[in-house]
């Protein structure tokens, strides 16, 4: 289990409420269900989704539109709901409804100050999980 407080692991086996306010920033119970409990195939699955959200990060801050940056912010959500990683996936929902102007960059940036705040809490967690497997 996740200690949000202290960004420690305490269990990694044990399960997790399936809550998408839950405070770990992904949901092992949410991912178990697609997973049926195959523990190689949940990091297999993790591995895949933290292997595309730097990509999804960078498509986010590279966007030369509304209609780019709506779609990496889709994508994102869409991804990150299927595996329980909630934070991401209420970032990404938020940066979906921010009206973008490419010519305000200090509001982009603002805008992705949660993005990437969550989606990097959700790769360590990733990476120890794997590690500790």
């Amino acid at each position: 289990m996740y200690h949000s407080t202290s960004g420690r692991f305490q269990s990694l086996s044990l399960p997790q409420p399936q809550d998408p306010q839950a405070p770990w920033p992904v949901d092992l119970v949410h991912l178990r269900r697609y997973t049926m409990g195959d523990k190689q195939l949940e990091i297999e699955v993790l591995g895949l989704f933290a292997g595309e959200l730097p990509n999804t990060v960078a498509r986010l801050e590279g966007a030369q539109s509304e209609r780019d940056w709506r779609l990496a912010a889709h994508t994102m959500k869409g991804s990150a709901r299927a595996v329980g990683a909630w934070r991401v996936a209420r970032a990404a929902q938020a940066a979906e409804q921010f009206r973008f102007d490419a010519a305000e960059t200090d509001e982009r940036r603002a805008a992705m100050g949660p993005i990437t705040a969550a989606v990097s809490e959700a790769l360590i967690y990733i990476r120890e999980l794997s590690a500790a497997n």
